[in-house]
């Protein structure tokens, strides 16, 4: 039996990249998925899941940033499979600038969706698994603000690294009622918004620093979406049954080198 037969799971921002990921990961792994996406083209990821694992999905059209939609979006998984045993927070967003660049209405919409959305996607399924007696969270921190940091990311690495503290809070809260909650923390794996920061951060040639992103990891490439959403089915399911609070690094090893330039290696 598949580690997530009969588990039924949200999972956020499932329209591209890790979202999609994830959620190919988890029908492979038998869950049942609610898809939530601002884009519609969340219906047209979810089909093509449905077609390669003849996975249960249902499509949500929603905004994290809006608590109101997110309890919409449990309530519709409720009527389709009955119960919510996960909920993916993945939904995310990363602009770069200068800091002295960066205007109060960049700053505030990496608030309101990395910090915000995470926020009202727990509000939205705790009170379901408590009633259930059981569940588990998955919140996508990041190694940036945590552990690294680059120039121009101040407003993602503030909000991603406060993601770790309502991680240990709401695991340390909810441990005795059977709700599990951890995070992961990602470094750089090939998706959308990372070509997009590719892009900001050189318009003339950004594969230029995709290319040096990867030269700098010891394993020599990013992560493939398919990799974390693997990740995110081991925090989803029973096989991880005494983890919460965990902070769970994948990163290629990219947080391990003390330096660039030293060691003997060739």
């Amino acid at each position: 039996m598949a580690k997530l037969t009969d588990k039924v799971a949200i999972i956020t921002g499932a329209a591209t990249g890790l979202g999609e990921g994830i959620a190919s990961v988890y029908a492979m792994h038998g869950a049942k998925i609610c898809m939530i996406d601002l884009s519609d083209s969340v219906e047209q990821t979810a089909e093509r899941i449905r077609k390669d694992y003849q996975a249960e999905v249902i499509t949500y059209v929603g905004d994290v940033t809006d608590k109101a939609q997110m309890q919409e979006a449990v309530k519709l998984t409720l009527d389709a499979f009955n119960k919510v045993d996960i909920a993916c927070c993945n939904a995310g967003v990363c602009q770069l600038a200068p800091f002295e660049q960066m205007s109060d209405e960049m700053r505030d919409f990496h608030i309101d969706v990395n910090i915000k959305g995470v926020w009202n996607t727990c509000q939205a399924v705790i009170p379901q698994m408590l009633e259930q007696g059981a569940g588990s969270i998955v919140i996508a921190s990041s190694v940036t603000g945590d552990l690294v940091a680059d120039a121009g990311e101040a407003a993602y690495a503030m909000t991603k690294s406060a993601l770790v503290g309502l991680t240990k809070c709401l695991a340390v809260e909810y441990a005795d009622r059977n709700i599990r909650v951890n995070c992961t923390q990602l470094g750089y794996a090939r998706t959308p918004m990372v070509e997009k920061m590719a892009s900001e951060s050189n318009p003339d040639n950004p594969e230029e620093a995709i290319d040096s992103i990867a030269q700098s990891v010891p394993m020599k490439r990013l992560a493939k979406p398919t990799e974390v959403g693997e990740l995110f089915a081991f925090l989803g399911s029973d096989e991880s049954s005494y983890l919460t609070g965990s902070q769970v690094v994948i990163d290629g090893g990219a947080t391990l080198p003390e330096t660039i330039s030293m060691g003997t290696a060739e």
